[in-house]
């Protein structure tokens, strides 16, 4: 009993000796660094979508009722609220934080990693010069392992979004997608979301990336050099541009994939049938729909995301990322 508690005790309340308040710390590498990269990015995906679904419940219904919500993000709000109360613009919470902790998680960390195996197969002198192809590489590889992870999720939110009477929250309505249409049901999005995150994964990384290296070199500063401060500032505002473009790139897609959530297929209908019936009868503009709404959504979610990231990064000591600049 005494070993035992003597164990406890100095597991518990370890005695240092004063030379290791002084020495450094040696800093994470392996498992431990990557998933200290999977918790930053899990952290920053889940607080800031999460903090921004009553954006997200708006352009979901812009998107798939664009006749009765037609007047802009601003009167979308207010049309949820008269009709339906301001708890609804919570809608799909639940499933919003899980599914992007988990797609924050492997989207950030899964980036990390490829990049870095990446570079290790090529070599630092060839992955500088062709910088572009890695970042976009790592990052469509990142985000294929992500979707499997947010797909079964964001099926449930959309679901709940634009079916307010479907069920009770996140674990009644994947309860009732689980009982109702099994696995097919919560990956029958797979394709759209994956034709949706993939381009807008690898729009979003590999212009953060370019845009952050343009500036850092216009200012004639470096990633070291930078304060707290000024390493947030630099994020937010190439997260921002990144934001703006992948929101562009993926519009179409996310159109779809509310379309396809929203619905059942009819027997014998795939997915790719369906992707082709939506988009004749949407057309471009209506392919388009709430992308102003889905701009200031992403652009904010992006930016607060790599200024987020890059905080807990140094605060978990996670700095050693695979850097390629020039």
């Amino acid at each position: 009993m005494a070993s035992y508690m003597n164990k406890f005790v100095g597991a518990a309340y370890p005695v240092h000796s004063p030379i290791e308040n002084i020495l450094p710390k040696p800093e994470p590498t392996g498992v431990d660094l990557y998933s200290r990269f999977f918790l930053a990015g899990a952290l920053c995906c889940s607080i800031t979508h999460g903090a921004l679904t009553p954006v997200d419940v708006v352009k979901t219904r812009i998107q798939l009722e664009p006749t009765v919500y037609n007047k802009g993000m601003i009167g979308g709000f207010r049309q949820i609220i008269q009709n339906e109360g301001p708890a609804a613009l919570l809608t799909g919470f639940g499933p919003t934080f899980a599914g992007y902790f988990l797609q924050g998680g492997f989207k950030f960390g899964g980036y990390e990693l490829f990049k870095k195996l990446i570079v290790d197969q090529i070599g630092m002198e060839k992955a500088r010069e062709y910088r572009m192809p890695v970042y976009l590489g790592a990052s469509a590889l990142a985000e294929f392992f992500a979707d499997i992870a947010l797909c079964p999720l964001e099926a449930t939110r959309i679901r709940l979004v634009s079916q307010p009477t479907f069920a009770n929250g996140l674990l009644g309505g994947f309860a009732r997608i689980a009982r109702e249409e099994g696995l097919l049901g919560f990956y029958a999005g797979f394709g759209p979301i994956l034709f949706k995150q993939v381009p807008y994964n690898m729009a979003k990384f590999a212009t953060m990336e370019v845009v952050l290296e343009k500036a850092l070199h216009f200012t004639n500063r470096t990633k070291e050099s930078l304060s707290g401060s000024e390493a947030t500032a630099y994020n937010l505002g190439s997260g921002l541009i990144a934001g703006f473009a992948a929101a562009i790139i993926s519009q179409p897609a996310d159109t779809l994939l509310s379309k396809i959530n929203k619905t059942k297929a009819l027997p014998g209908e795939t997915t790719g049938g369906r992707l082709v019936k939506f988009s004749k009868e949407l057309g471009i503009t209506g392919l388009f729909t709430g992308l102003t709404t889905r701009l200031v959504m992403v652009g904010t979610i992006t930016a607060f995301q790599f200024a987020i990231y890059g905080g807990i990064k140094k605060s978990l000591n996670a700095t050693k990322s695979t850097e390629i600049s020039k």
